[in-house]
């Protein structure tokens, strides 16, 4: 029994579950069950409907979009537990978080850690409400993997940078309305001269071009800019600091690309669930091809233990003071699974897994196909398998180099 001194925690834990309930009944579109969020899709925005746009604007006033970010800046304020009981309410009902992007993914843990207190309060809550997306600004024609080889320059001119430079892989780039980016403001240092700056993309000299993918579509642009002012309150941190900065963002980004953590994932549909649509059964509603039902069984053990693992280590990690190295353990394994997982609906489908246009397949099937085919970037985007082993050697199981 609870005493005064001890409050009892799973009656306010079941208030609040109950508080969640409701909310969900009195603004989850219906027709939105099972849809997946727009704001944060590869393909671009697409034209908010009303029940989009009033499903949104309910999670945004709540906070609940980013429920553990502080109430002062449009998050939600929620505790662990909280926010674990709100993705559970919302995996049950069918819902997803219509509030997403760079700016929740990776931008606005960022800006948590290291803006002033004038950027958050400026830039964070449209983030919570998702007004307002943003896109990365890192990668250069000769600076993948090698990101610190950037060379795009921001010149001090008193008041304000000027920017030259080129970025690529510049994701959703031509839908963004900010670009956080990090450019070279000493070009004596490597590492030291390089810094974190906010760009509007509508500011003159700003050019972005999208690149066409394999899958058919343009997520991702080359963006050119040519004396870009850019304001000195648009610096984040102390200039020189932009690695450390940037370092930490990519800690958040690889975290999220794993797909570790996200209860809607481990609930949905099994491939299990979606072979019996495709392939025969047996009179006891098992699939009748044996060597499929043990690929899938065995993918099904990995992935789900991979999701169960990915969501303690995140929560663990922001117990400890946020991300850390084992981002990059997550990010190898997740997005390899992701691919093995994108492979097997290949399969499953058979014929039906193979349609790129035309009549004759489901918009689900042919999204399938384009998704298999856009998962082959999820082990190079975000820092390549290559670059997530050595840190992982160095940084995780402590394999220094030897001279």
């Amino acid at each position: 029994m609870a005493t005064q001194l001890e409050p009892d925690i799973h009656a306010d834990e079941d208030a609040f579950r109950s508080e969640v309930q409701q909310f969900l009944a009195q603004n989850f579109p219906e027709d939105l069950k099972g849809k997946s969020n727009a704001l944060a899709s590869v393909e671009g925005p697409t034209e908010e409907s009303d029940a989009q746009k009033q499903w949104r604007e309910a999670m945004g006033e709540r906070g609940w979009g980013t429920p553990t970010w502080p109430k002062e800046y449009g998050g939600g304020g929620l505790t662990k537990s909280q926010a674990r009981i709100l993705d559970e309410e919302m995996a049950k009902a069918g819902a997803y978080n219509p509030i997403g992007g760079m700016g929740v993914m990776m931008f606005g843990p960022t800006l948590l850690e290291y803006g002033s207190e004038e950027q958050k309060r400026e830039h964070l809550p449209p983030i919570c409400k998702g007004e307002i997306r943003w896109c990365q600004g890192y990668s250069e024609p000769n600076a993948g993997s090698d990101l610190a080889n950037l060379q795009t320059f921001a010149e001090d001119k008193g008041d304000h940078y000027l920017v030259n430079g080129q970025k690529t892989w510049t994701s959703g780039g031509q839908w963004a309305d900010k670009c956080f980016a990090i450019v070279r403001t000493d070009k004596s240092d490597k590492h030291k001269g390089i810094s974190f700056m906010l760009i509007d993309m509508d500011s003159p000299g700003v050019e972005v071009r999208p690149i066409t993918m394999i899958s058919g579509t343009s997520p991702f642009c080359e963006t050119f800019f040519t004396d870009v002012k850019v304001p000195k309150d648009n610096l984040v941190g102390d200039e020189g600091q932009g690695w450390t900065i940037g370092k930490r963002l990519l800690q958040h980004e690889r975290t999220n690309l794993s797909g570790g953590g996200s209860l809607a994932r481990l609930m949905g549909q099994s491939l299990g669930d979606i072979a019996k649509k495709y392939r025969s059964t047996t009179d006891d509603g098992e699939l009748s091809d044996a060597v499929l039902r043990d690929k899938i069984a065995d993918f099904e053990i990995r992935w789900n233990s991979f999701l169960l693992t990915a969501r303690r280590a995140v929560e663990e990690s922001k117990a400890q003071g946020g991300v850390s190295e084992i981002s990059s353990v997550l990010k190898k394994l997740g997005t390899k699974l992701g691919q093995e997982r994108a492979e097997l609906l290949i399969e499953i489908r058979g014929l039906q897994g193979l349609g790129w246009e035309g009549e004759g397949f489901t918009e689900g099937e042919l999204d399938a196909v384009r998704g298999w085919l856009f998962g082959k970037a999820t082990t190079i985007y975000g820092g390549s398998t290559e670059i997530q082993n050595n840190i992982i050697a160095k940084r995780v199981l402590g394999m220094l180099d030897h001279q």
